[in-house]
C-alpha cells in the first residue's frame, strides 16, 4: 500500500513559466477542486526488485475526498468519502475500514485530496529537472508518516508523475495521463458500502 504526501505553498506567485516546482504544486493546489486521471504505477522493492504493474483510474474531489480503482491486474478499490478509507479488495472479499488522519495517507490520491496548509505537515525543496519535468519534493515532518518522501513532477502546471519512497524502502513510481482538471463528477463516486458478504475490519 502506497504512503505519500500531498504539499504546496509560495510566498511569491511568479508568472508560471518562470514558476519553481514548488509554485507550480502550489498554483495546481490552489486552483484545482476535482482531478480525474489514469494511472500506471510500479513498484520497486528496496533490493531494487521489480514488483507489481497495475493501472486505474484516480478520480479527486478537494478537500478530503477520493476514489482510487485499480483495474488491472487485479481489482481494489479505494474510496475517501472526508470522514472515513475504505479499502476494498474484491477477490478476498474484504473490506478495510479506518479513519482519514490529518494527512490522509495510502495513496497518492488520498494525497493530492488534501487542503493546501500542507506546508505545516510537510517540508517542500526544489529537486531540479529530469526526464522532462520539473520536480519538487515533499518530506513529511511526522516520524509516523509511513513514508519517506514523495516526489512530484510538473510539465507546465500539468501534474505528470509522482515518485513515492515508503518507510520500508520501497519505490512507486507513478505516470499520469488523460488529466482532467475541475471537471463535474457525481457525489456517489466518493460513497462506498460494503457488498454483502464481504469481511469489514477496523470499524
Amino acid at each position: 500500500m502506497l504512503r505519500s504526501l500531498c504539499a504546496g505553498a509560495c510566498l511569491l506567485v511568479a508568472p508560471l513559466a518562470n514558476a519553481g516546482a514548488i509554485d507550480k504544486l502550489h498554483q495546481f493546489l490552489d486552483s484545482t477542486r476535482t482531478v480525474r486521471a489514469d494511472f500506471a504505477q510500479t513498484v520497486v522493492a528496496r533490493n531494487g526488485r521489480q514488483g507489481q504493474v497495475s493501472s486505474g483510474v484516480m478520480i479527486i474531489s478537494r478537500p478530503g475526498k477520493f476514489r482510487w480503482q485499480i483495474d488491472k491486474p487485479y481489482a481494489q478499490l479505494l474510496v475517501g468519502d472526508g470522514e472515513k478509507i475504505w479499502i476494498h479488495d474484491p477477490d478476498l472479499r474484504q473490506v478495510t475500514v479506518r479513519k482519514a488522519g490529518p494527512t490522509l495517507g495510502g495513496t497518492p490520491a488520498a494525497l493530492l485530496a488534501g487542503d493546501s496548509r500542507i506546508e505545516k505537515d510537510f517540508s517542500l525543496h526544489e529537486a531540479g529537472q529530469r526526464d522532462g519535468l520539473e520536480w519538487v519534493e515533499a518530506i513529511p515532518k511526522a516520524p509516523d508518516s509511513g513514508f519517506e518522501k514523495v516526489s512530484l513532477g510538473f510539465a507546465g502546471d500539468e501534474l505528470r508523475a509522482m515518485i513515492l519512497l515508503d518507510s520500508l524502502g520501497q519505490t512507486s513510481s507513478l505516470v499520469f495521463a488523460g488529466i482532467e482538471r475541475n471537471p463535474q463528477l457525481a457525489p456517489s463516486l466518493f460513497r462506498f458500502t460494503p457488498p454483502a458478504n464481504t469481511d469489514v475490519i477496523g470499524e
